[in-house]
């Protein structure tokens, strides 16, 4: 599955995989934006923070099972385990791409 995903998709999910927080944020636009659970993070410097704090400490890593792209976005869902209640839990991941990097990430 991974290796059908866009580029700059699958280099973050591959990095979620090794719990590389720099490997994670490399793909993404120094102006960002991710929304989750109620947050809103811009910039390399925040969603790196976010990453520390959602992923790392709670050992979170996302599985993809499916993707699609819709209306410019690429949609991929799928379980995310780790280290916290009620794991494993299935998110959808909402990317926005653009030139080189992800613009966005809506996670729900």
């Amino acid at each position: 599955m991974i290796n059908e995903l866009p580029t700059l998709i699958a280099a973050s999910v591959a990095a979620n995989a090794r719990l590389d927080a720099d490997g994670m944020v490399a793909p993404f636009a120094r102006d960002a934006v991710v929304r989750d659970d109620g947050g809103h993070h811009t910039g390399r410097d925040e969603i790196r923070t976010w990453i520390q704090s959602a992923t790392i400490a709670s050992h979170a890593v996302f599985t993809p099972k499916t993707w699609r792209e819709r209306n410019g976005r690429f949609v991929v869902e799928g379980l995310t385990a780790g280290h916290f209640p009620g794991s494993p839990i299935r998110f959808t991941f909402s990317f926005l791409l653009r030139r080189d990097a992800i613009a966005g990430l809506e996670i729900a």
